[in-house]
């Protein structure tokens, strides 16, 4: 039985994915985090305790407070001796990769991940090394942008460089829409956990082509693809998630292209000991890394590649945080693709509830249906934060879980009431 320490998480599907796989792999665990009430507000659907509860110890310290963690970590090493460091929240991915560091356990070089966590790094670090992507500028200021703007072309994007989910990453068409991108940018200082945000816009060209990730474990210098997922995207001119399937529906030529750029794009971060997720456009000059995630995918994806291999990628991170070298040999599942489809509101006001979910919850090939509960005040979804719940298929036969997923998720349908003014719905991270 090895001992983790699990430093903060994000509220989603891993906050359960990850205790999951370390109970099943015959571990403990301690939690710390800055605010457990941050967590306790998440209601789990059967009303059970959250299972970051089930930690061998809950530690309350400020980890936003790099310095003063170190610390208080390494005291704590001396009493409660870890063997590996985790984290499934971005915000927290350097916090880990320096602890590990400070005690001696295993993990990613800390500046490695530092560059992966912001994308403007990510941006430099790998035209440097040739690893192809988008145009793009860093401007301190929508002066700046305006400017940088004038040379890459309109239409572009303009992102934040420290914050997840698609949150503030917008498509801009012209000046008018760039300034008021980036008075938004402005106006977001500080990121859901507390953290300073980086005052600053990165912009780049717009992308055009079907996206995927490709999905990645790096052990001992090794970096092993695991499969390639393909994503479907919608919500312009926001960059909304809408749903993904694995394995990616694609011909065997473009998807050895995206796999051998998203192991380049590794290889020039100087990632190990990492589970990785990597996003790539494939354009109609071939493929482009569009970001690079230092651990294992959101959004369920790793229970998309668990029910067609067999591979659990929650417990090859606890693997891989542990020094062990993780089994990546996929196993039979009777399960060919597996897809999930996310609910979102396209309105504002209380959620009402959500019809048709009987029908669908009874159709066959159903691996999940979870939906948001009634009362929920909502907004129209401008990023991956924001959905009502997902519908998740898988298919026996075929490439055809994504075409079943998509017809039921078009059978639920949301009802609303209007929302009060006073009421301003809460945005999860």
């Amino acid at each position: 039985m090895a001992h983790l320490l699990v430093v903060e998480s994000w509220v989603g599907s891993m906050s359960t994915l990850l205790p999951r796989a370390i109970r099943e792999g015959g571990h403990e665990f301690t939690f710390v985090t800055r605010d457990l009430h941050h967590y306790l507000r998440g209601a789990r659907p059967d009303g059970g305790p959250h299972p970051l509860l089930a930690a061998r110890n809950i530690i309350t310290a400020d980890t936003n407070d790099i310095d003063g963690l170190l610390s208080r970590l390494e005291r704590l090493h001396a009493v409660l001796a870890f063997d590996g460091v985790v984290s499934s929240c971005d915000y927290y991915l350097p916090a880990v990769a320096r602890t590990a560091e400070r005690l001696g356990l295993p993990g990613p070089a800390a500046e490695a991940v530092e560059a992966s966590c912001r994308k403007d790094l990510t941006r430099r670090v790998l035209a440097g090394a040739g690893v192809p992507g988008p145009r793009f500028a860093l401007c301190g200021d929508a002066a700046q942008a305006v400017e940088a703007a004038r040379d890459i072309g309109y239409p572009l994007v303009v992102k934040p460089v420290d914050l997840c989910a698609g949150m503030l990453v917008r498509q801009v068409r012209d000046e008018r829409e760039l300034e008021l991108a980036c008075q938004a940018l402005a106006d977001f200082p500080v990121n859901a956990r507390g953290q300073d945000r980086a005052p600053v816009v990165l912009l780049e060209q717009l992308l055009t082509g079907p996206e995927v990730s490709v999905e990645t474990v790096s052990s001992a210098g090794v970096t092993e693809v695991v499969g390639v997922t393909d994503k479907s995207i919608g919500g312009a001119p926001n960059f909304i998630e809408t749903g993904h399937m694995f394995p990616a529906a694609m011909a065997p030529g473009p998807q050895r292209d995206a796999a051998d750029t998203a192991l380049a794009a590794v290889r020039a971060l100087g990632l190990d000991h990492v589970v990785c997720h990597t996003e790539i456009k494939l354009t109609p000059d071939g493929p482009r890394v569009i970001e690079v995630n230092p651990r294992p995918a959101g959004n369920r994806i790793t229970e998309l590649v668990r029910h067609v291999t067999g591979i659990d990628l929650a417990a090859v991170c606890v693997d891989v945080a542990l020094g062990r070298t993780p089994d990546l040999a996929p196993r039979p599942t009777g399960v060919r693709s597996a897809a999930i489809a996310f609910l979102l509101p396209d309105t504002d006001g209380i959620l009402t509830g959500i019809e048709g979910a009987d029908a669908v919850r009874a159709e066959p090939g159903v691996l999940e249906l979870t939906l948001a509960e009634t009362g929920r005040s909502v907004r129209a979804a401008t990023s991956n934060n924001q959905y009502l719940g997902h519908v998740m298929t898988a298919d026996t036969r075929g490439d055809g879980a994504r075409e079943d997923a998509e017809r039921l998720l078009s059978a639920l349908r949301p009802t609303y009431q209007e929302c009060p003014a006073e009421l301003s719905p809460a945005v999860p991270a």
